[in-house]
């Protein structure tokens, strides 16, 4: 999240490089994000391999955003 935070769009390769996760764990999780619509997911086909690109939504900048704000809560004493 917080690399499309970041960048607005990043191809699957990338979120699976920089997240250092499988191919497999990553699309679950994806699709967990898709499903609560923190995320939209596009797939193309570029030289006739697919593409995947993400991009996080209002609700997904939304609710990261949130989450920080509660860490910053509870790290204050």
């Amino acid at each position: 999240m917080s690399s499309l935070i970041k960048n607005s769009k990043c191809d699957f390769n990338h979120l699976k490089k920089i997240t250092e996760s499988t191919q497999g764990n990553l699309s679950i999780q994806l699709k967990k994000l898709k499903e609560e619509k923190y995320i939209d997911i596009e797939k193309t086909f570029s030289n006739n391999y697919p593409k995947t690109t993400c991009s996080i939504t209002e609700r997904g900048k939304t609710k990261f955003e949130d989450f920080f704000k509660d860490l910053i809560k509870m790290r204050t004493p």
